[in-house]
């Protein structure tokens, strides 16, 4: 790895150690401190000082098949290549030069988010995330070598969590008791053979500490949580290299909402002639499955998928092994979360992970929960985690022709992949002999696309928390704990409206591949050209239909 990409990793140490698989920081964590991230910030721009640019010229066979309304691809609604991006849509684009430009984009994206945002002081989320040791469990080394960095690891959460508390002077009070669950969990990481230990005591002192700065915020933080305008478009838009509009982004957003609930509409006919919708898929939702037998109708479906996808020949790689388990005890504010295996390490068991209710929820909370794994839903949520989604892609980063493609993850693209690869199989054909597929993903967009629009609301003031759970309640089968944890995710994961974005993105290119490309276009010629780059910025996501003209896989080395 290059000096300039190591200096972008060192600010990233959570997310390139579990999605890329940088194992060389195993049993170290990132200083979150306001020291530490100003550090790590004079080191991006020292380090690019002393870099040369990699080689940018294009093939005079590249300039041919990119053409100068390929920025058409990146609707107005969705954002517009910052002025600073490294790149330009309608640029002539070889591997090299789109290898640049994403680099550029995550460097300016960091320096926006912890220089001009400084989000290290707003949102606990990512010092939460730092202490994790989840990664520890997966299967991608010996378990003793696994065991002792996440030894190391936990000697170093004291450190770590005094940086931690320098940092979050700016947490407002609905942000801190959103997350107060989520670091009350932290010590269940902790592994039994360490409990005794002066590392597990000391590490348990530290936490103490770390949970008494968030209750603090929570009763004495600013009541409101409201990001404001400029810093959420900037929070969404710098890591896209996109400029957003959110008022125009939150009328796609109301598009979209309107194009899914047609499709509900018809799916619910089919299965239902007669009834309304918003009745039947209360019924629906209303069938939980017993908690004991989630784990079971997930492997099955998991394969179901799988022959399909294999069957349609829609991915260029759908290869390793998808194990179901339980998500780990740190992590479940979540329904159900993808463990892969990630590019930078060998090949291993990917996890499929679930959250089932605990033994100490109320009967009510329980069958709300669970509502997302009934017949109806359980296969659109599989589809997102497994096949074509999460899985599939990280089978498609192990073969990213560059370091780069494999490391620098855009989060909007691979959940907007995910999510554009459940109505993908409805598409196809999976299930096409029961409505309750397509019902299930359309409920599932439903929710994808209210978080869009709650993220806008909340962090606009348009709306507060209360109102966001009373909007998933209205315009989704949400209730109850389910709902309110969906509206207070808002709070410490603004961008969580990337799951849509992402996927518009994505509709939007393939409208343009099927236009450009003709009768030359396939499903799988165009997965093969964006999965390609990677985890691409949406901004670059153009690339991927030059990159495809002029460098097909086939002729590449």
């Amino acid at each position: 790895m290059d000096a300039r990409l190591r200096a972008v990793c060192d600010l990233m140490v959570e997310q390139v150690r579990e999605q890329a698989g940088l194992h060389e920081y195993d049993g170290h964590v990132q200083d979150l401190s306001p020291d530490g991230i100003r550090a790590g910030l004079a080191e991006l721009g020292d380090v690019r000082a002393g870099c040369a640019e990699p080689d940018d010229a294009a093939s005079s066979e590249l300039e041919d098949a990119a053409s100068s309304d390929l920025g058409n691809t990146v609707s107005p609604e969705l954002g517009r290549p910052a002025p600073d991006s490294g790149e330009s849509p309608s640029s002539a684009h070889t591997p090299a030069s789109h290898d640049t430009a994403h680099l550029h984009i995550f460097e300016k994206a960091l320096r926006t988010v912890h220089g001009d945002l400084e989000m290290h002081r707003r949102n606990p989320l990512p010092h939460l995330l730092n202490l994790d040791l989840c990664v520890y469990d997966r299967e991608y080394a010996p378990a003793a070598d696994r065991d002792r960095a996440k030894r190391a690891h936990l000697a170093a959460w004291p450190d770590a969590i005094d940086a931690s508390v320098r940092s979050l002077d700016r947490v407002n009070a609905p942000t801190a008791r959103a997350m107060l669950a989520a670091a009350d969990s932290l010590t269940a990481v902790i592994p039994p053979e360490l409990a005794d230990t002066d590392i597990a005591v000391r590490a348990r002192s530290a936490h103490g500490r770390l949970v008494t700065c968030l209750r603090y915020a929570a009763e004495h933080g600013d009541p409101r949580s409201a990001l404001g305008e400029r810093d959420l478009a900037l929070l969404m838009g710098a890591p896209e290299g996109l400029d957003v509009s959110l008022p125009r982004l939150a009328e796609r957003a109301d598009q979209e909402t309107e194009r899914l609930r047609v499709l509900l509409r018809d799916a619910c006919h089919r299965l239902a002639p007669g009834r309304r919708p918003h009745a039947l898929v209360r019924d629906l939702v209303r069938e939980p499955p017993p908690a004991d037998a989630v784990l079971d109708r997930a492997r099955a479906v998991t394969t179901e998928l799988m022959e399909f996808t294999r069957g349609r020949a829609l991915l260029p790689y759908l290869d390793g092994e998808v194990r179901v388990g339980p998500t780990p005890p740190s992590r479940q504010d979540t329904w159900a979360m993808m463990a892969f295996a990630a590019p930078g390490e060998p090949d291993a068991p990917s996890w499929y992970h679930i959250t089932l209710p605990g033994p100490g929820w109320r009967t009510a909370d329980a069958a709300e929960w669970l509502a997302v794994f009934s017949p109806t839903m359980l296969p659109a949520v599989t589809a997102h985690e497994v096949v074509p989604g999460h899985f599939a892609h990280a089978r498609c980063l192990r073969r990213a022709t560059s370091p780069v493609r494999r490391i620098l993850q855009s989060l909007t693209f691979m959940e907007g992949w995910a999510h554009y690869g459940e109505e993908l199989m409805v598409e196809e054909g999976f299930r096409a002999g029961d409505p309750r597929f397509a019902i299930g993903v359309c409920m599932e967009a439903l929710i994808r696309v209210v978080r869009l629009v709650c993220a806008i609301g909340v962090h606009t003031g348009a709306m507060d928390v209360p109102e966001a759970a009373r909007r998933f309640e209205a315009d989704t089968y949400l209730s109850g704990r389910a709902a309110r944890s969906e509206a207070e995710r808002a709070t410490f994961d603004p961008t969580y409206g990337r799951y849509t974005w992402g996927k518009l993105a994505l509709r939007d290119l393939r409208g343009e591949a099927r236009r450009r490309w003709g009768s030359a276009y396939s499903a799988a010629r165009f997965h093969r050209a964006v999965l390609s780059l990677g985890s691409p910025p949406l901004g670059l996501l153009p690339a991927a239909l030059a990159e495809e003209s002029a460098f097909p896989l086939s002729r590449r080395p």
